[in-house]
Formats: structure tokens, sequence, C-alpha cells
């Protein structure tokens, strides 16, 4: 025995044989040497050192030893961190795990805890309890572990207060609270999330828990060509912000600098003023104090003030004209785009001056309606406020600006709405804050303000938000058997999530009410081919296949729901409903897909029940929470199998689950050819409602013309692909990646 202090001061004995069974636990299973480690604490030992201190010299230790010839390591780290973690608790709370419902009183007690979770009983408490499994916090590497830990555990007074299967329990029994059998759905939702196999997005895992969190991932709203509808929308990205959300925000309906403004010429100062109001709005309205809030700006390719826009976030020209906090989106259209592979003019437009000739929102149309009305516009000799240019040259500023900045992100808008199950409904002007949900939305109009008494009442027509909620499938971690089964959990738990959550905004709840838009997404690709020992370049059926096996099981998922619960309220009328899955109809399916008798029995399940949700499935980026869940992000290739990364708390290892026995099978993203990955996304997005939050990488120390990413971005629209999300680029003779700090909301 030695003695030690412990952080409160008190002298207490240290027990080596304590610390060697907690090495013993942490390397269990694992190809390391627990001797190298064991070694470590005589060097470490001193008269006044804390068992804390100890604790964590071994866990850096660990991290230290990690290398790609002993990856293991990492898991080791994660382990102790985990251990050390209970062992703050228990001396902080008074107790450790064994004694949930006191657990849950207690931080309900203290204002940490959701009281909903009082609802459930003693008896169904001891019951739960049962089935937490405490030998699933040794499932994470260090990565996972540290993230878990630092980001996710509930605090209270600044102490961790909560222990992670607690976590998974307390979120899966508020999931299944309205549910008949509650106890029983908690304890398969509880399963599903504890051992990895289903993701929740950072809104649900951070607050379903604490009273009244926000649980949606995703808003898109629009601003009308008002003084009302624009500072109405800067409150909405407000109040979205403040809960937390990322926010994507269309301004095309916005005059152009030089409009009529009440009748006086060149008064209007165009778009750039107004975004640069969303953009203090979003530094103002940080999101819950964790960081800054996150808004994608959108703006069609035909505005008058398109040129201006490109220049926001640009290190040259006038910094009164530049917005370097948000996010900054491009909407193409066809014609566009077949205007830059032709070489053709390209015309702009001020909106106000297409509404005063055509008394039409320019934005709002797509597809053939919008063409005609396009190609009269350019015709008409009454339109004063016109400019044309090259289309080519536009699109080629458009990607200059992507390699300097990593942005605008791109919208296909025409792909995105030929493939909207709800176009009876509405439209969509662009996509969200990641670049992967989208659906219908509308601005709030017709503002109107009486006084009544010493009151003053205003009113306005509501209009739509579009608002989702995300989970992704852990690939890395599911078996081909349990496709079905997990699937239809994910399906329900973000069902459950709708009737859950608070909305910040009422045009949000309209629209969830109108839709119930759920995104089921992925992470781990990478992995599940590594593991079925496929190279993810050389998979593009087999990775097809697997995409339409899952877009099968999501919309049975959501019919079973439909048949018990009811279908959506927008349900008729929809594609859906006249028996059109992704343009296609039954008869195309038996024809041409091997999963033919799936498709049938899924078709019939949907034209007898309906299907409880609008939209079904989105694939966020996940480059954090993949991190949590150990597995590599989204769909793309791995960034690097393993690296170490180096901040200010500390490095990190990053590992790819199978590097010891198949590291060969893992490409990494920069060596995949550019318009291969296109082909991938887009052979996954056609099996998707929403989209793929696609990113792009160049690697500028490779022969690299623009020449090559003109035709990687030709080669997207061609094959179909709704939207492009960051361009990342590897800068000369280094292996820097140019990055800027992403939306945690749809990291799920």
């Amino acid at each position: 025995m030695r003695q030690v202090i412990n952080r409160e001061g008190i002298r207490e004995k240290l027990d080596i044989t304590k610390i060697r069974e907690k090495l013993l636990r942490a390397c269990k299973d694992l190809e390391v040497n627990m001797v190298e480690l064991e070694s470590h604490i005589d060097s470490i030992y001193q008269v006044d050192i804390t068992t804390k201190k100890i604790q964590e010299s071994l866990i850096n230790q660990a991290v230290s030893m990690t290398s790609f010839e002993e990856s293991d390591w990492t898991y080791v780290a994660g382990r102790l961190l985990m251990m050390e973690t209970e062992r703050e608790v228990y001396h902080k709370r008074g107790f450790s795990y064994g004694q949930f419902g006191r657990t849950i009183k207690k931080l309900v007690e203290l204002g940490v805890y959701d009281r909903r979770l009082l609802e459930y009983s003693d008896k169904e408490l001891e019951e739960l309890e049962k089935t937490i499994d405490i030998s699933r916090d040794m499932l994470y590497d260090y990565a996972g572990s540290n993230m878990l830990v630092n980001r996710y555990l509930l605090k209270y007074d600044g102490i961790i207060y909560e222990l992670p299967q607690e976590v998974f329990m307390c979120i899966s029994m508020l999931l299944a609270i309205n549910e008949e059998n509650r106890v029983e759905i908690a304890k398969t939702f509880y399963d599903a999330l504890s051992l990895k196999k289903i993701s929740l997005a950072t809104p649900i895992l951070a607050n379903l828990r604490v009273p009244r969190g926000n649980l949606s991932s995703c808003f898109i709203t629009a601003m009308d060509d008002n003084i009302e509808s624009i500072f109405y929308n800067v409150d909405t990205i407000a109040k979205i912000s403040k809960n937390g959300g990322g926010v994507g925000l269309n301004i095309s309906r916005i005059r152009g600098k030089n409009s009529t403004v009440n009748g006086y010429f060149n008064a209007s100062g165009g778009v750039v003023p107004w975004v640069k109001i969303v953009n203090d709005t979003a530094v103002a309205v940080n999101q819950q104090g964790r960081r800054a809030g996150a808004v994608t700006v959108a703006l069609d390719s035909w505005h008058i003030d398109i040129e201006n826009f490109l220049e926001l976030q640009t290190e040259n020209g006038d910094q009164r004209g530049k917005a370097y906090d948000i996010y900054p989106q491009v909407v193409l259209s066809d014609l566009f785009m077949r205007r830059v592979e032709a070489d053709l003019p390209w015309s702009l437009f001020d909106p106000y001056e297409v509404r005063k000739n055509y008394n039409v929102e320019l934005c709002e149309l797509y597809g053939e309606q919008f063409e005609k009305i396009y190609l009269d516009l350019e015709n008409n000799t009454n339109i004063k406020l016109k400019k044309t240019i090259k289309a080519r040259e536009l699109f080629k500023e458009i990607m200059k600006v992507q390699i300097e900045t990593g942005m605008p992100y791109i919208f296909f808008k025409d792909r995105a709405n030929e493939g909207n199950h709800n176009s009876h409904k509405g439209m969509i002007g662009n996509g969200n804050l990641c670049m992967e949900s989208f659906s219908n939305f509308s601005p709030s109009v017709n503002f109107n303000e009486e006084s009544v008494g010493n009151k003053g009442i205003r009113e306005v027509e509501l209009g739509e938000v579009h608002t989702c909620n995300l989970v992704s499938l852990n690939l890395a971690e599911l078996e081909q058997d349990e496709f079905e089964d997990i699937i239809y959990t994910a399906v329900r738990i973000l069902d459950n999530t709708i009737d859950l959550t608070e909305t910040p905004i009422k045009e949000s709840d309209k629209h969830n009410k109108l839709y119930r838009t759920i995104g089921v997404g992925a992470m781990g690709l990478a992995d599940y081919l590594a593991k079925e020992f496929m190279i993810y370049d050389e998979s593009i059926e087999e990775i097809d296949k697997l995409f339409e096996e899952i877009s099968i099981y999501t919309i049975k998922a959501s019919a079973l729901l439909a048949k018990e619960r009811g279908r959506y309220l927008a349900f008729e009328g929809s594609k859906w409903d006249k028996g059109l899955f992704f343009n296609k109809d039954q008869k195309w399916y038996e024809k041409n897909s091997s999963f033919s008798e799936k498709w049938t029995e899924v078709f019939k399940l949907v034209k007898e029940y309906g299907l409880r949700n609008g939209e079904l499935t989105a694939i966020a980026p996940n480059t954090s929470t993949s991190l949590l869940m150990g597995s590599t992000a989204s769909v793309n290739p791995t960034f690097s199998r393993f690296y170490i990364e180096k901040n200010q708390k500390g490095a990190v290892p990053r590992v790819v689950k199978h590097l010891k026995d198949r590291a060969w099978f893992y490409p990494e993203f920069k060596n995949v050819d550019s318009k291969t990955y296109v082909k991938i996304m887009s052979r996954i997005g056609k099996w998707i409602t929403q989209g793929v939050s696609m990113e792009l990488i160049f690697d500028l120390n490779k022969d690299i013309k623009a020449k090559d990413i003109y035709e990687t971005f030709l080669t997207a629209w061609k094959e179909g692909c709704k939207s492009v999300y960051y361009i990342r680029t590897i800068q000369r003779n280094t292996n820097i990646i140019n990055e800027k700090e992403e939306c945690e909301s749809c990291s799920g």
C-alpha cells in the first residue's frame, strides 16, 4: 500500500493490486502487453500524487503507445477513461451503477433530468435496471470514450453526474414513454444504442433527457422581400440557434442591389447587407453556449447579386461586404448546368422585377416551369435590371471560391425536386446546413399588427420550416441479418422523437404535423466493406444493392407504423400514394430489381396503410459522432487508416475498426478517384428520399487541374446527385486539409 491525496485533499491508500485489476480489465482480450503499461506505475509514483493523476497518466501512456502496429492501445486508453469516469462519479455523486432509480430521482431533483422520467414506476425502473449492461462501457476506443465523457455526459455544478449506460437507458425510456409496452420497447432501444448499432444525432443524444430540450437537427426557412419577413426570419434564426439547431435560409426572393424601393430607383442594397445581419445573429445567439449558431444562406444562380454573394468569404475585396461566419450555398438549375456545359450565356435578374412583370417568384419554380419563364425573361426588353455573363465563367468563379474557402455548397435544384415525393404540396428551394436534409418549405407571409386596448397583436400566415430529426445506422456494427429489425427500430425512434420534441418555432410544428419528416442515415460504410473484404472504389454495385435494401426496410417500417398509428397528413396525392417510389412504379421494380419480392410486399403495405413519414432517409456527414461510434464517417472512404490528431487538449489516436487484419481494404479518401466517388454517391443517393452529405477532397500535391475539378462537378450533376457539401483541399507539400468548423446538429 502507498498513500496518495485525492481531490478533496484526504489522504487515502493507493492499492497497487486494485490498479493492476483495472489494467487487467482494460487489456482483456486485446493484443497488448500489459507489463509495458504496468511498469509505468513505478515511474510516476510521487508522495503527493492523486489517484486521478495516476489514472490520467496511465491513460496518456496508453495513448502514446498507440501505433499502426499496436492499435489496441487506444482501446486500453478508452477503457481506462471509462473506469476513471465511473470512479469520479462515485466519489462526487455518492453512488455508481446499481442504483438506477436513485440516479433518476437525484438528477430530476437537481434539475438535470427531465421530470417525465419519474412517470416510470419503481417496478418498471427495477426491470429496466436489469437490462443495463455496464460491460458496454468497454466497447469504446479512446476517441469514442473521450467524446462521450467530455461532450455528452451531463454535469451538475461543473461536475459529471451521470454514467454512460444511464445515458442510453434514460434516452431509451423517454423515446418509449408514450408506447403501450414501454418497458420492452425501451429495452429494444437501449440495446440498439448501447451496442452502437444506431447513432443518435447530437440534439437527441445531448438534449433528450434534459428539460425542454430541442431534438430536431435541421431547419430550413425563407425570407420574403419585405422588412417584416426579413426580421421575422432573423428572430426565427435566433430561436433555432438558441436551441442548438442548424439553419438553412433561402434569400432568393430579396430584391437585388440597385433595385427599386418604394418607387425610388437604385435604392436597394441587395442581399449582402441582410446576409451580414444574419451572420451577426448567428454569432450573437450561440448554440446553448457551446458554439456560434450555424446558418447556410442560399441564393439562386440567376439572382442579380450572385457575383457579390460569391465574394462573401474571400479574402480580397471590401471587408464591409464580408460575412465569414455563415455558410454560403448556390442553387443551380439544370438549365444553368446545360449552359455551363455548352459554354453559353447566362442572364441574371432582379426578383422584384420578375414579380412585377410576371407575378411569380422565380425561386419557387423548377423544371419546365422555370425554363419557360426564364427564357421569356431573357427576351423581355422591359426588364431593366439585367446582366448577361458566360455561364461557364460564373461556374469557374464558384469553383475558384470553393478551392479557396471550401464553399459555397451546391444544390442541384431540379434533381432534388424531381425526386420529391411530396411535390403535390410544395417545392424544395435549397439544402440544409450539411446538404443532406431537405423537403418542402415556404416563407410566412401577410404580416399584420393591430392594437387592442393597451396590447399590440401581431398576426402572420404561417409558412413551413423544413424540420428533420436524424439517426444513423452504424454499418460498422451491423450484420446483414440485423438490418430489417434495426432499421425498424431506427424509424420508430425517430417517429417517437417528433412527438417528444419542443420545436422552437410554430412553422416547424406545422411542418412536423404535415410531413413527419425523418432522416435515417448511415455511417461506417468503409468499415462494412472492409469487414466483407471489399474495396470501397471497386464495390459500386454492392453499395448500390446495400442501400436499395436499406431503402426497402425504411419504407416498410414506416408503412407498418402507419398501420399502427396512421399515415402522415400530406400522404394523399403524394408520389407514395400514387405508387411511385423514387419515380418508378411497382412493375419497374419487379422487372429490374434483385429484391423484387421485397418491393412487391412494400408496395402492397403502402397501398393498404400509407406511410407514417413523408421523408425517410438522409445521410449526414457524421464527422464527430462517427468517432463516438468507432466507425468511419458517413458513407465516405476513410480519411486515414491511422493518425494522431493533436490539439490543445492533447493527442487522440484515430484508428479504423479493422486496421489489424484488413488495413488494405481501406483506400484513403485522397486516393479515391473523385469521379468514381461521385458515382458511388449517386448510386447511394438514388435510394435516399432526401440527400447525401457529399464532400469532395482534392489533393493539390497531385497533378490536379481546374479541368479535373470541373469534370467532377459535371459528373455529379449528370449522375443525379442533389447536392455537394464541403470542398476540402490538401495543400501543396503538406497533408493539411482546409476545413471550416461544421454543424454538430446533423452529426448523427
